[in-house]
């Protein structure tokens, strides 16, 4: 198909390459955002914002005594459909003189580009970190000072630890601390001995180590007031989709532009036994959940 742009070089552009392209840049730059702290897990077409996706959550069956004559009443396995609205829609959009020139060059490789998918990585991943760590139960503040800054934090880690296991939360865990709670918690034995740190490609996903039963990453999109937080992914939804790259001509310039828009929203999810369900089968979400905890550090001057 020919498209009738003052740039002979653009009529083979080809967007399905720069969608490709433009994953493989985005999704190692994210953190809150990541499969390691949520989950995709819902049903639904996104098009535009505003749309409705849908989350199923599978009630727990209960545990039933076997005793003759009676023998066993078989359970109908019974969801709870929770929704999710998409929120948000960004766009990148570069300005290009060839874009079949810039394609064959890798441009999204290119400084500018690489900044512009970086400013929506990081719109993305403040977000999402907005969205968790309003719904995360808050621990008590921990206290950190030169002298015992590594202890007290590492110590902080393992009760929120404690407090997940209190509530059934499963492996696969994860805890996100900010640059500062990282610069001191590496200098503790269990961390800096841990066999993820310093391995090739750790910083991916802003990973730093795997210990405890966590993966613990940081990132400098931490939410205010808050230093640390861990849960578990199956807590907390991302649903995203990029609408695909679009090629046109610019209105002002000789030249095209190349743009995507990116659709996107997340919702905390609840379980039955972990939050209070009400009488029309949905639950409550005013409260916090019990499957994500947070805290924030007092800094000792």
């Amino acid at each position: 198909m020919t498209f009738p742009y003052q740039n002979p070089g653009s009529t083979t552009f080809t967007p399905e390459i720069w969608d490709s392209a433009l994953l493989t840049e985005f999704d190692p730059l994210l953190v809150w955002c990541s499969r390691l702290v949520c989950n995709n897990k819902y049903e639904g077409d996104i098009k535009q914002r505003g749309d409705i996706v849908h989350i199923n959550s599978l009630l727990r069956p209960t545990v039933g005594d076997y005793r003759l004559p009676e023998g066993m009443t078989s359970q109908r396995p019974e969801t709870v459909d929770q929704v999710l609205e998409i929120s948000e829609a960004k766009y990148l959009q570069v300005l290009v003189e060839n874009a079949e020139a810039l394609q064959s060059a890798g441009g999204l490789k290119s400084p500018i580009n690489q900044q512009m998918i970086r400013a929506m990585a990081r719109d993305a991943d403040t977000f999402m970190g907005n969205v968790i760590a309003k719904g995360a139960t808050a621990l008590p503040d921990i206290k950190a000072g030169a002298a015992n800054a590594p202890q007290a934090l590492f110590s902080a880690i393992l009760d929120m630890m404690l407090a997940l296991d209190g509530n059934d939360v499963p492996d696969g865990r994860y805890v996100v601390v900010s640059p500062r709670v990282k610069r001191h918690l590496i200098e503790h034995p269990a961390i800096a001995n841990a066999g993820a740190y310093g391995e090739g490609g750790v910083t991916t996903n802003g990973v730093v180590a795997r210990l405890a039963g966590f993966t613990v990453l940081s990132t400098t999109a931490m939410p205010k007031g808050v230093d640390i937080v861990a849960g578990h992914p199956e807590f907390s939804t991302f649903a995203s989709q990029f609408q695909g790259f679009r090629l046109g001509q610019s209105e002002k310039y000789r030249a095209n532009y190349i743009d995507t828009l990116h659709l996107f929203g997340s919702k905390i999810l609840r379980f039955p036994g972990l939050d209070t369900k009400k009488a029309d089968n949905t639950f409550d979400e005013s409260k916090p959940t019990k499957g994500i905890v947070k805290a924030a550090v007092e800094w000792a001057a």
